[in-house]
């Protein structure tokens, strides 16, 4: 089950105005373009903007997610007729084959239960022709990202076309090992509706990454830092590796 953030059709509909500076994806772009990819699977696509941007450069991009409310915002974008868009995860992929596949943002990290972790390594490790790549990107816990996630740091007021004015601001509820909870509200002022969403992430140490990618039949390649937040963040590079 997706999260409120992603399957309420009002949060949805809002998201991608509430994070405007999608200028992360730049570096996915970059790699696909350094990787020479011709067909990529977007993971964890939500309203499909990385999908779409590498449609727009002319590969072949199937997006999956489980939340239906992100993707029928992403459908209802210009361009999305040139993305094969998927309700599900990685464990229920038709037959493909690609030479990216990626997970941007929080999506492996929001991957908690790691036998659904398992799951989606085997299944990207299945849709990757041999010598295709995984790449994503999971914080690095010793860096404790969430102890910046509270109110006084993420409130923001935006107007958005159409809406009105909505309010939205993240805090940290439970810390419990390797997973970090929080808490988005969200306030609406054309009617006042309060909605909260919350998230889990799990926080994997490097190594745990790399042996689980290991486990699952992929070559670390290399483990690179993050351009836009440096120092805090590692980006895989996996290989399936030729047969």
């Amino acid at each position: 089950m997706a999260d409120d953030v992603f399957e309420h059709p009002r949060l949805a509909a809002v998201y991608d105005a509430l994070d405007p500076d999608r200028s992360d994806l730049d570096v996915y772009v970059a790699i696909a373009e350094e990787l020479g990819a011709r067909g990529a699977l977007d993971v964890g696509c939500g309203t499909g903007e990385f999908a779409l941007l590498l449609a727009g450069r002319g590969l072949t991009v199937t997006g999956v997610d489980p939340a239906g409310a992100s993707l029928d915002v992403a459908r209802a974008k210009p361009g999305s007729e040139r993305v094969r868009w998927i309700q599900g995860d990685a464990t229920t992929l038709p037959s493909i084959q690609v030479d990216l596949a990626t997970m941007t943002g929080n999506v492996a990290q929001a991957i908690v239960d790691q036998r659904d972790w398992a799951g989606t390594l085997r299944g990207v490790h299945d849709a990757l022709r041999p010598g295709g790549r995984l790449v994503f990107e999971t914080r690095d816990p010793a860096k404790r990202a969430w102890q910046d996630w509270n109110r006084a740091a993420s409130y923001q007021v935006a107007e958005i076309p159409g809406v009105g004015a909505v309010e939205q601001w993240f805090e940290v509820i439970d810390v419990s090992g390797p997973l970090v909870t929080f808490r988005g509200t969200w306030v609406f002022a054309s009617d006042g509706q309060v909605l909260t969403s919350d998230s889990t992430l799990r926080f994997r140490e490097r190594d745990e990454v790399e042996a689980s990618l290991v486990a699952h039949g992929y070559a670390v390649e290399e483990v690179r830092d993050a351009p836009d937040r440096p120092g805090r963040e590692f980006v895989f590079f996996a290989l399936r590796p030729e047969e």
